[in-house]
C-alpha cells in the first residue's frame, strides 16, 4: 500500500525537492502552494501526513499563517500527522504546536534522513492509532451486541467466538434444534447455556443429560423413563428427561453414543413429541426444544451406520461449532486473566501459552490455572510452572530482551517496521513491548 503525503509550501523548489526525496522512497505525493488548496486536498483525499511550511505570504516571517493552517486541518482530521518546516525565527510558534499536537517540526534546512525516519515512525504510529481506534469500535459495537445477554460466564476475546455466540443468541429467540459441535473441553456446555438463558424458555425447565456417561442399557429409560418391574433392579416408576423437560429445554450432550434404538425413539419424539415409558404401551405427549452436542463426526459414524442420518438432520437444524482453544488464542490470556486474576506473566510465558496446543482445551487451560495458583501462589509466573502436558514448540522464537530491541531500534534508525520484522513481531506487538520496557520510540 501507498502511503500518500501532503506537502504545502508556496517555494516552487522546496515542493519539487521533497517530492523527489519521498518518490524515490515510495510514497505517493500531493502538493498544494497555498492554504486553501491543502484544506481542499485534505478533506476530498485519504492523506496519511502532512508536511507544511509556516508562511505562504512573500515578506511574510511571523508563521501566523502556517498555524492557522495547522488548526484548520486537525478540526478537519483531529489524528493527522502534521510535520512542520520552520526557520528559527519562527521556532517558539512552532513549538506551540507541537504541544497543541503537531507530530514533529525540522528546521530549514532540513535533514533528508531525519525527515524520512520521521515520517517512517509517524506512519506506523497512525497504522497502529487506526487499529486501536477500529478495536475500540468493534469493542463498543460489541457490547452494545451483548449488553443485555446472559453470557453463561463464558470468557472469549477471539472474533471466532463472538461469531459464535453472535449466532447462539440468534438461535435462542428461535425455537429450531441445534446441534453444538467441537473437541471435549472446548465449551460446548456453556454455549447450550447461552442459548437456554437467552431464549423464551428461560424460566421454563433446563434438562442436562451426558449420553456418553450412561451405560447404553439405561439410556432409554434415562431420556423416557421406565414403569416399575421394566428391568432388572427398578422397582418404581422413573419420569425421563423428556418428560422433566416439558414445556421447556433438552440437552443433550455426546449424542453420538446414542443407541440405534434410543436413536429411534429420538427420532419419534423430535417429529411427533410423542414417546413411551419403557414397559408401558401409553404414548404420552410433551413439547420440548432440544439442544444437542458432540465432539463425534456424525457424518463419519452415518456412513459407518452407527447413527441414523434421519435424525442428524433433524437434531441439525443449524450447527454451532466451537473451535479448539489453540484455533483461538486471543482467548488463551482472557482465560488465564479469568483463572488467575492479578496474576503476572513473563512475556515469553504469555507468547508460549498462546502458542501451546492445549489438547485438553479449556478445561486443560482451567486445570493448570487451578495447579499453578495451589503451587505457586505468588509472585511472576513462568511457563514451567504450568506444567503442560506436551512440550511448548520449539518453533516458538524467543523473546527478545530490553537491550537486543535498543540495539535494533539503533540499527534501523527507529523505523519500526525493519525492528519488528527483525523479531518476527507484528509492529502493534513491538510498539507493546516498546511501552512495556520503557524504550523511546
Amino acid at each position: 500500500m501507498t502511503h500518500k503525503i501532503l506537502i504545502v509550501d508556496d517555494n516552487q523548489a522546496v515542493l519539487d525537492a521533497l517530492s523527489l526525496l519521498l518518490e524515490i522512497h515510495d510514497f505517493s505525493v500531493v502538493t498544494a502552494t497555498n492554504p486553501f488548496d491543502a484544506l481542499q486536498i485534505v478533506r476530498y483525499q485519504r492523506i496519511e501526513l502532512v508536511i507544511q511550511d509556516m508562511n505562504f505570504t512573500s515578506d511574510t516571517t511571523s508563521g501566523e499563517e502556517g498555524k492557522a493552517l495547522f488548526y484548520e486541518l486537525r478540526e478537519i482530521n483531529p489524528h493527522l500527522p502534521i510535520i512542520l518546516i520552520t526557520a528559527w525565527t519562527e521556532l517558539a510558534t512552532a513549538i506551540e504546536l507541537v504541544k497543541a499536537g503537531a507530530a514533529d517540526y525540522l528546521p530549514k534546512p532540513w535533514d533528508d534522513a531525519k525527515l524520512l525516519v520521521c515520517i517512517g515512525n509517524l506512519i506506523e504510529l497512525g497504522s497502529a492509532k487506526k487499529i486501536v481506534a477500529t478495536h475500540n469500535r468493534h469493542q463498543q459495537e460489541r457490547e452494545g451486541t451483548f449488553k443485555n445477554a446472559d453470557l453463561a460466564g463464558l470468557i472469549f476475546k477471539s472474533t471466532a467466538m463472538e461469531r459464535l455466540v453472535t449466532m447462539a443468541l440468534q438461535v435462542a429467540k428461535s425455537d429450531i434444534s441445534a446441534l453444538i459441535t467441537g473437541p471435549n473441553g472446548s465449551g460446548k456446555e456453556c454455549i447450550a447455556h447461552i442459548i437456554q438463558k437467552n431464549s423464551p424458555l428461560v424460566s421454563q425447565p433446563f434438562i442436562k443429560v451426558n449420553a456418553g456417561a450412561l451405560p447404553q442399557e439405561l439410556i432409554e429409560a434415562e431420556l423416557f423413563g421406565a414403569e416399575a418391574g421394566a428391568y432388572t433392579g427398578i422397582t418404581k416408576q422413573r419420569i425421563g428427561r423428556f418428560e422433566a423437560a416439558d414445556g421447556g429445554t433438552l440437552f443433550l450432550d455426546e449424542i453420538g453414543n446414542l443407541p440405534l434404538s434410543g436413536q429411534i425413539k429420538l427420532l419419534r419424539v423430535l417429529q411427533t413429541g410423542e414417546f413411551e415409558r419403557l414397559g408401558s404401551t401409553q404414548t404420552r405427549k410433551v413439547n420440548v426444544r432440544v439442544i444437542s452436542a458432540t465432539n463425534e463426526n456424525l457424518l463419519q459414524a452415518i456412513e459407518q451406520g452407527r447413527f441414523r442420518e434421519d435424525l442428524y438432520y433433524r437434531l441439525n437444524v443449524i450447527e454451532l461449532n466451537v473451535p479448539a482453544l489453540c484455533e483461538r488464542q486471543d482467548d488463551v490470556l482472557a482465560l488465564i486473566s479469568h483463572f488467575l486474576p492479578h496474576r503476572e506473566l513473563t512475556i515469553n510465558t504469555e507468547q508460549a501459552l498462546q502458542h501451546y496446543k492445549w489438547p485438553g482445551n479449556v478445561r486443560e487451560l482451567e486445570n493448570a490455572c487451578k495447579r499453578v495458583a495451589v503451587l505457586k501462589p505468588a509472585g511472576v509466573l513462568t511457563v514451567d510452572d504450568f506444567a503442560l502436558s506436551s512440550p511448548v514448540s520449539s518453533q516458538q522464537k524467543a523473546e527478545p530482551t530490553k537491550q537486543e530491541i535498543e540495539h535494533a531500534m539503533r540499527a534501523h534508525q527507529g523505523v519500526i517496521a525493519k525492528v519488528a520484522r527483525e523479531f518476527g513481531l507484528s509492529r502493534q506487538a513491538l510498539y507493546r513491548r516498546l511501552q512495556k520496557m520503557g524504550i523511546d520510540y
